[in-house]
C-alpha cells in the first residue's frame, strides 16, 4: 500500500541480490509479528532488531555488518543504518498502510489498521 507521509527510499549497496532478498523477507516477518502482537504501537528497526535482538549472527542481517567490518569506524552503526533503509523499503511495499514519523533521531512506523 503506502507509507504516509511519503518518504524517500534509498538502495543499499554492496549486498548481493540473494542477500538483499533474504534481509527483506526477514524484516517483513518481523513487521508481521510486530503488527500481530502490538498493532497500535510505533516501531523502528531498533525495536525489531536492537536491544535483546542485537545478536545478528545466523540471520540475514549479518551480511550488513560483514560489509562494514574493517571499512567503517562503527560497523554496527553503519549496518543498522543500512537495515533501517531496507526496513523502510519493506514497509513501503507492504500491502498494508503505515504511518511514519521521525522521533528520537530514528524513523518509526505504525500500522494504520483502518485499511485492514
Amino acid at each position: 500500500m503506502t507509507i504516509t507521509p511519503t518518504s524517500r527510499l534509498r538502495d543499499v549497496s554492496r549486498v548481493s541480490a540473494p542477500q538483499a532478498l533474504a534481509i527483506q523477507n526477514f524484516l517483513q516477518g518481523a513487521v508481521y509479528c510486530w503488527c500481530k502482537n502490538r498493532p497500535d504501537e510505533w516501531f523502528s528497526l531498533r525495536d525489531l532488531m536492537g536491544g535483546t535482538n542485537f545478536y545478528w549472527e545466523d540471520t540475514p542481517l549479518i551480511a550488513l555488518y560483514e560489509k562494514h567490518k574493517g571499512t567503517s569506524a562503527d560497523p554496527v552503526k553503519a549496518a543498522g543504518q543500512d537495515a533501517g533503509w531496507i526496513l523502510k523499503s519493506v514497509v513501503s511495499r507492504d500491502t498494508r498502510t503505515f504511518e511514519t514519523r521521525e522521533a528520537n533521531m530514528i524513523r518509526e512506523y505504525r500500522w494504520r489498521r483502518d485499511d485492514a
